[in-house]
């Protein structure tokens, strides 16, 4: 199967152009729309999305992957091998998190270029045909290998990276056990933790460790970016009780 993660969003024409593209190589393949509003242009955060969001697919997966702020510049267009699945985009740190939770890695240079390549939409000329190409095992003639240097961990990112369609906020900081029983400030708001959902009143705000182990900011039927006016980027701070 072929995962998109892009930062497209879901109207206009971009991911339907991509399919095609895909169709036209090999009709029989699989697409799944992993996640079409990427936080544009915060590769960090992207890098950690994809990165817990990748854990759950099965060996042989393609991740059409583009989130591409520099496309038509210097960045390599790039497949990660990452142990069984393999990663196709460019190479502007959008992998990094991969990389480092895989035990194997393999990095490839994509040389596939069509004679009226867009300088623009790589995704479709280039990122789309090379992950169509690898799920019919294809593409070696248009891939070289390449080194790179081992790169450290993802860093936490104290700030918010997501919000879904409820209003949560995701942030980027990984749950860990010594979090039990504290609160999250954001600007002048207090949050406490709750397990889940059903555990607050309806309309109140809480934090928990939502399914990617990250901790998350919601509300119990209520959009916690309403009710707080939360923005992406805003600040972070995990504190202990007194």
């Amino acid at each position: 199967m072929i995962i998109m993660f892009t930062d497209f969003g879901a109207n206009g024409p971009y991911l339907g152009q991509m399919e095609a593209v895909i169709y036209q190589h090999n009709p029989q393949c699989n697409i799944i729309n992993l996640l079409s509003d990427a936080p544009t242009e915060d590769i960090p955060a992207c890098a950690l999305l994809l990165q817990r969001l990748s854990t759950r697919f099965p060996e042989n997966s393609v991740f059409l992957s583009v989130v591409d702020p520099g496309v038509g510049g210097e960045r390599l267009p790039i497949v990660l091998k990452a142990d069984h699945q393999f990663f196709v985009g460019p190479d502007n740190g959008l992998f990094d998190g991969v990389a480092t939770r895989a035990r194997a890695v393999e990095w490839y240079e994509i040389n596939f270029r069509l004679d009226a390549c867009s300088r623009s939409f790589h995704g479709r000329d280039i990122f789309a045909p090379v992950a169509a190409m690898l799920t019919q095992d294809t593409a070696d003639n248009y891939l070289t290998h390449i080194n790179r240097p081992a790169m450290s961990p993802l860093a936490a990112l104290n700030r918010i990276i997501y919000f879904d369609t409820y209003g949560n906020a995701f942030t980027g900081i990984p749950y860990q056990t010594h979090f039990e029983g504290t609160i999250i400030k954001l600007g002048d708001s207090s949050i406490p933790q709750a397990n889940t959902f059903c555990d607050v009143p309806q309309g109140d705000v809480f934090w928990y460790k939502n399914s990617l182990d990250l901790i998350e900011i919601a509300a119990n039927q209520a959009s916690a970016r309403h009710l707080l006016g939360l923005r992406l980027g805003q600040d972070v701070v995990v504190q202990k009780l007194k």
